[in-house]
């Protein structure tokens, strides 16, 4: 209770102590009076040489300082295109009112710009200076990142910038690691940023810049000092466990270079503290940059992964992690006109699980109660070797290659408790799943503008990928029956081996030609051709050791699948005042073929597949987008397997080879608005789908145990969700935001021959303050709120956080963070409290490259977190071990 009343102390002492300021206000005007917005205005203390206060003018021209009184200021503003101004004022304890008139033309002699601007915008670029928001404490980009207005950075290395996700992060211009956020965000050293450069309305391609709409793509770069250009630059930290009964370790050294002409980056980590630098989440999900080249086309044919559904951890809650990661990443400007790059990455982690989960069965409320303990081991590689060639702005051709090799086990030994109709049974099951997947995807390009009137654009894309799902289940019960299956033993050990091979090429041809300046036709050619091979086997192994082959039909899958959509599409855009708007459509000719059990399946027809875009700018940093789109979305070979397909111990699923596709209805409506004045931003976006004929599952169960098979229904499924984020900068040190996220959707599947219809209602909300002294400690407090509202339960998560950093004595930075959780459901069955705590204290004089750290992780010792999920037919709750209390001493070395 004492450090909670410090801490509010602290806080209430350092609102008090900027509360005395006085407010100095204005307006800046060309010389016409009519207000400069984005005008940058600063306050140098005269006595000090720092800056105690800046503002960005707002749409109006005005401006709104915290000054300090009876004291001597050197008021300086600056606006391209206009001489810079300077003026001298002496503030008293009343407040100022005050017009500045600035004068076209080159800055004037004599007048120099000293400090940097926190915040700047140039055009599409908003420059964040990041000397500005650092307080001493912060170690890595993210501890920067999280301290500028309009940012935020989520748990899993994303970054969002005024609401919308960066989907490439690059140095000195250059990519990291193909774009990817999280290893930048949590590697790049934070004494190395210089400056924080956010991209928008972003395309890699210059070319198309002016004839695609890019407004929800944002980049972003970061720039280093210039103490780190042309020099290694990094750390190598070594740490160890103390007061542990088992030997804890952390190595992870990283080394950075960049100069104009090439670029390396290398950074390891070996741990057995729970640091993932890489999960199988970001192994997935690792494609890099703003590649969809087929998006525009309005068909969806995506290549599912046989992933078994291994569980994945996304961060260091299980109960034992031991990592081993190496990545390293380069650039090379060959020539002026050609660029070669690429990256590799190696991570091994062995994890170990511990969950206790509850499943109801929607219409029968059926439950399975199971306690599971599982190993894992992953190991993962990534590999991409990338060559652009510009020789001029009207020609670009590039080339990349990029790999995925994985070797994937786990062992799974639960307990399992079924209630049936309040009959309870129990038994002992052992599962192995394993898998050994790979692709390879080659992209090239080819862009060319002639003259200002005509660009051309050809893509290309060829994905292979092989998989090798092996999954067996020993059971003391027998949950299917199969035909060739010998029953009466002691244990039932089934074992299912699959094979799914697929050759996927993707080609577009574009043409703009620009009617007015403002104006462009969009002439598209595309064509998807994939094909797909599937086989598969199951075999049951007896008492005495023998395997028995399921030889009959069903439990062979021998499967070809064919897929073509040759389409064309027009789109034109149109630029009109403060509008933008992009009418088009596309018309397509689809074929499927598939080919099992000696039968084939044909499907032929023509689709036309409507979209329109609006924007309305409303100001320079204030906008309202709208989208509209049909699409259809088709399934790979794996919905079309007729033959039995283990998905799990309890769970058989046999395909539909006559499935058709979905078609989709989907607006969007996009409100944006920045407010550079006081740093306001606001947020907001509704998104709406109704799908027609979806994919669906038809299941029947015996007890716990399911056998599902998909169809086209006749009801359409529909999903509403939508966004909100306020936030808001205050007098410079203060920071506040609030957000809300709803979804809501509804399903139709058949369950026991019954019609029904399920619903989800997700809400998550999020309150959070913080403050961001120089010399003061600086607290961050929140409240953040889950509810999840599925059909057959309700569950909510409340959780209140707090972190406080403080950076004294030049030499000292402590940083802890809290986080408390009540996790419970509806009728209180249910009912969890779970908080985390860590700390860390590190020593490093001023100019020294070693630095001294104790940290702590789960200071209080809990041992378990809950989750909940919803699937559409079933709900599960679950509880899961977590790594204990670990207090770790390390020791780092700054180049």
């Amino acid at each position: 209770m004492q450090k909670h009343i410090i801490i509010v102390l602290l806080f209430i002492f350092g609102i008090s102590a900027k509360a005395q300021n006085i407010k100095f206000e204005g307006y800046v005007s060309d010389p016409k009076g009519i207000g400069l917005e984005m005008a940058n205005v600063m306050a140098v203390n005269q006595a000090t040489k720092g800056m105690d206060g800046y503002s960005i003018t707002n749409d109006k021209g005005k401006f709104q300082l915290s000054l300090k009184p009876n004291t001597s200021y050197t008021i300086k503003i600056s606006y391209i295109g206009y001489s810079a101004l300077e003026e001298t004022i002496v503030t008293t304890t009343e407040n100022v009112n005050k017009i500045f008139t600035l004068q076209e033309g080159v800055e004037l002699e004599g007048v120099e710009i000293v400090h940097e601007m926190p915040v700047s915008i140039k055009g599409d670029t908003i420059v964040y200076n990041a000397d500005s928001f650092t307080t001493g404490t912060e170690r890595k980009l993210e501890d920067v990142l999280k301290k500028m207005p309009g940012i935020e950075v989520n748990a899993d290395g994303e970054i969002e910038v005024e609401g919308k996700k960066v989907q490439k992060l690059m140095v000195e211009g250059k990519d990291f690691f193909d774009g990817d956020t999280k290893l930048g965000v949590k590697n790049i050293p934070a004494d190395a940023i210089d400056k924080v450069q956010v991209l928008r309305n972003y395309n890699e391609n210059s070319i198309l810049k002016g004839v695609e709409n890019n407004q929800d793509n944002i980049a972003m770069n970061i720039k280093l000092k210039e103490g780190k250009k042309n020099f290694w630059f990094g750390d190598m930290t070594a740490g160890i466990g103390v007061g542990h009964k088992e030997e804890r370790y952390l190595v992870n050294p990283k080394l950075f270079y960049y100069n104009p002409k090439y670029s390396i980056n290398l950074i390891t980590n070996f741990n057995n503290i729970g640091e993932l630098p890489l999960t199988i989440q970001d192994y997935f999900k690792f494609s890099g940059g703003f590649r969809s080249m087929m998006a525009k086309g309005g068909s969806s044919f995506n290549v599912s992964s046989n992933d078994l559904g291994i569980s994945m951890m996304r961060n260091n809650r299980a109960k034992e992690i031991e990592t081993s990661f190496g990545a390293t990443n380069f650039s090379y400007n060959v020539t002026k006109a050609w660029t070669l790059s690429g990256f590799g990455i190696l991570s091994s982690s062995i994890t170990d699980l511990e969950t206790n989960s509850q499943t109801t069965i929607l219409d029968t409320g059926a439950e399975q109660r199971s306690e599971d303990v599982s190993h894992q081991k992953s190991n993962l590689g990534l590999f991409k070797l990338s060559s652009s060639y510009k020789p001029s702005t009207k020609f670009q051709f590039d080339y990349d290659v990029f790999g995925k090799l994985s070797k994937q086990d786990e062992n799974n030994d639960l307990l399992r408790e079924s209630i049936v109709s309040n009959v309870s049974s129990t038994e002992s099951i052992f599962t192995k799943k394993d898998q050994s997947p790979t692709s390879f995807s080659q992209n090239l390009s080819f862009f060319y503008t002639p003259t200002d009137k005509h660009v051309w654009a050809l893509e290309m894309q060829h994905l292979y990928q092989d998989e090798d799902p092996f999954y067996n289940a020993n059971l003391q019960s027998e949950p299917f029956e199969l035909t060739g299956y010998i029953s009466g033993q002691n244990r039932n050990d089934y074992n299912q081996s699959r094979f799914v091979k697929t050759n996927k090429i993707d080609a577009k041809l574009d043409y703009y030609y620009m009617v007015t300046p403002k104006s462009n036709i969009n002439i598209t050619l595309g064509n998807t051709n994939s094909h797909q091979n599937f086989n598969s086997d199951i075999f049951q192994i007896l008492d005495n050791g023998m395997q028995n082959n399921l030889d009959a039909p069903e439990n062979t899958n021998r499967v070809r699948y064919d897929f073509n959509d040759a389409f064309v599409g027009l789109h034109y855009k149109i630029l009109t005042g403060k509008f933008t708007f992009t009418p088009g459509f596309s018309v397509h000719s689809y074929s499927m073929n598939n080919q099992q059990l000696g039968k084939k399946y044909k499907q032929d027809f023509f689709r036309i597949l409507p979209d329109f875009y609006a924007l309305y700018q409303i100001k320079k940093s204030e906008s309202l987008t709208y989208n509209f789109s049909f699409t259809n979305s088709f399934t790979d070979i794996n919905q079309l397997v007729q033959g039995n397909i283990l998905q799990g111990y309890s769970s058989l699923f046999n395909g539909d080879p006559d499935l058709k596709n979905a078609t989709a209805q989907q607006h969007s409506l996009r409100y944006f608005k920045y407010n550079m004045f006081n740093f306001e931003n606001i947020s907001a976006s509704v998104n709406y789908s109704r799908t027609m004929d979806p994919i669906k599952t038809n299941a029947t169960f015996t007890g716990v145990n399911q056998i599902s098979t998909p169809f086209n229904s006749d009801f359409a499924d529909e999903s509403i969700s939508g966004f909100g984020l306020y936030g808001r900068s205050f007098l410079r040190y203060y920071k506040a935001s609030l957000s809300a996220r709803l979804a809501w959707s509804k399903f139709n599947n058949i369950q026991n021959t019954n019609e029904i219809v399920s619903e989800s209602f997700t809400q998550n909300y999020t309150l959070s303050a913080s403050t961001n002294y120089k010399k003061l400690p600086n607290l961050e407090i929140g409240y953040a709120l889950t509810v999840n509202d599925y059909t057959g339960g309700v569950f909510y998560n409340e959780k209140p956080f707090a972190k406080l950093d403080y950076y004294f004595l030049d030499s000292f930075s402590f940083v802890t963070e809290y986080e408390y959780n009540h996790y419970y459901n509806q009728d209180r069955t249910s009912d969890n409290k779970f908080d985390f705590l860590s700390a860390s204290l590190i020593y490093q004089k001023k100019d020294s490259k070693w630095e001294y750290k104790v940290s702590g992780t789960n200071l209080l010792n809990t041992t378990s977190i809950n989750d909940d999920s919803f699937s559409q037919l079933i709900t599960r709750t679950s509880q899961y071990r977590v790594q204990p209390r670990y207090i770790i001493f390390s020791l780092k070395y700054n180049l």
